[in-house]
Parts: C-alpha cells; structure tokens; sequence
C-alpha cells in the first residue's frame, strides 16, 4: 500500500510515526514551509518535517497546490493508493484529490459535521460540549465536508485543549490505520449540513477575558486557549495569562473583575455571578508559575481589579 502523507503540526505526527513503524510505503510527505520563528527571525521546521528528516522519508514543501503543476506532475509520478492528510493547513483542489488510485482519507479532530475549520478541539472547549473525538473522512473540495469513515468518541471533563489534542492524536493515529486497513469493508456517511458547526482560526483577541461573563466560561476559556493565546487580562497595568483555575461557590456580588478573596496559594476573582479562584499564571515577561509562587513576589489585596 503507497501512501502519500500530508501533514504540518505535532499532533500530525503520532500518525505518520504509526505508518511508518508498521512498513507502509511511504514515498513522500507533504508539509508546510519552513517559517521564522522566535527573537531571531530563524527557519524553523514543522514537526512533521523533524520527524520525516528522523526517518529518512523524502520530503515535499510547496507553497501552494492549486494551480501547481510541480505537484501534480510528482504526485502522479509516484501513483499512490491513498493520500492521508493531518491537519496539513490547506484545502487540496480537485485536481490533486483525483490522484490517488483509492482514496485522499483525512484524520480530523472532531465528531463531524460538528467543528469543522482549523481549531476544532479549542471551540469544543469553549463552547462547553461534553464530549468530543476524531473522524476519518473522504476528502472533497470542501473544508471538511467529505463523508465520513469512522469515529472514535472521548469525554472532555476537565481537560485543556493541550491534553485533548494529544489525547485525540494517538487515538487518530489507530483509528487511521484502521481505516486503511478496513477501507474496503467500511460504509462511508455523508454528513449532515445541518448540523454543521464551524470553528475557525483562533486569534490572538480571542483570550481576552471578558470578566462579565459567568464563572463557567470564563474558566472553559482558560481550558480552551491553554498555551496559545492564553486567556488573559491586565492586572496593574501588566498582562497576566491565566493557564489554570477553578469555579468556586463564592457569591462575586457584583464584583466583576475584582479580587473578591486571596489566601496563600490562590486568589479568587469576581465573574458575573460565582468566583474564579487563579491557581496558575504567567505574569508579562516571566515564565508560568504557580499562584503561590507569584503571590511570594507580588502583594495583592481584596479590590484589586483586572481589566
């Protein structure tokens, strides 16, 4: 079986990692390009080109696919039974998806048609869904819209979008592979257009917080955005990224923002109704801590307000 493999990021990796260490032929992966990264402006490879340098796999970095000729030429060359795609970044034209002699097969995290677009384990978080999971899929020329292979299913709990998406990623990598395995015995399911949801990119803004807000989002928020962009606010005129906290059952009694209770290691700030007690941050221009920690070095008081 021939496989091309099209993907960018790390979650991305666990099921190129699987493919190759069950001797899939592999004769090209398709990633991004190379992009600046940090202080110094240098190139930095995607994890998917890391571990494909790891292994000795031939790599392939167009900008684009639409119109590229280039692509299409190699991509025919090569004559691959399957393309599977991992959060590779962009949507493949018709003329590349016809390649393949079987099937382009896409890993998307998410139960489709729910969440369809690029953050979808970050908008499950948010938006408070009590379960979330990955799906296989036929690809069209659509943003996720192909008809659907398998799903696998987990519950979100307490978890931050982080440990779902590592979660889901080795749960993808399995269910991947069965997928290929099983494709001639599988029934494909078009997807319901309405029930569709969307989740788009994630934008800096969105981590705001707004603390007028009930508890409840506001700590789904912090879940949601966990690494990047954070949820975040100002306090003293410095920004504070919150990577950690709980609901508790303390009345904010009209206190929206404001530190409504501190003791050793937390402080608790008012939401609209309940409030949020802090118990990880990141103050501007200093590395994630503990609140106990912060609270060492910084002296706060009842009344405080973040904005």
């Amino acid at each position: 079986m021939k496989i091309v493999f099209m993907g960018t990021p790390d979650i991305a990796v666990g099921t190129l990692e699987s493919l190759y260490n069950l001797n899939y032929d592999i004769p090209l992966v398709i990633t991004r390009e190379d992009k600046p990264k940090g202080r110094g402006k240098e190139l930095a490879v995607t994890p998917i080109k890391e571990f494909a340098l790891s292994k000795g796999l031939k790599i392939y970095q167009p900008n684009k696919l639409r119109g590229n000729d280039e692509a299409i030429s190699i991509l025919k060359d090569i004559a691959p039974d399957f393309f599977v795609v991992v959060a590779y970044g962009r949507i493949l034209p018709k003329e590349i998806l016809e390649i393949p002699k079987i099937a382009p097969v896409n890993l998307h995290f998410s139960l489709l048609p729910k969440y369809r677009g690029a953050a979808p384990v970050n908008w499950a978080v948010f938006n408070g869904e009590e379960e979330t999971g990955v799906s296989t899929m036929l690809m069209d020329e659509g943003m996720d819209t192909g008809d659907i292979l398998l799903q696998e299913r987990i519950l979100i709990g307490d978890k931050t979008s982080h440990d779902i998406s590592n979660e889901l990623a080795k749960i993808g990598a399995e269910l991947t592979v069965k997928t290929l395995n099983d494709f001639k015995n599988l029934v494909s399911i078009k997807q319901n257009d309405n029930n569709s949801t969307l989740a788009p990119i994630i934008k800096k803004e969105d981590g705001v917080i707004n603390w007028s807000k009930n508890a409840v989002e506001t700590e789904r928020q912090v879940r949601a955005f966990f690494g990047w962009p954070s949820a975040y606010s100002s306090l003293n005129s410095k920004m504070i990224k919150i990577s950690k906290a709980v609901v508790t059952d303390i009345l904010s009694n009209g206190r929206v923002g404001e530190i409504i209770d501190i003791d050793k290691n937390s402080f608790t700030v008012g939401t609209n109704d309940y409030g949020l007690k802090i118990l990880n941050l990141q103050p501007e221009g200093k590395k994630s801590m503990d609140t106990s920690s912060f609270l060492s070095g910084n002296k706060l008081k009842i009344g405080d307000r973040f904005v």
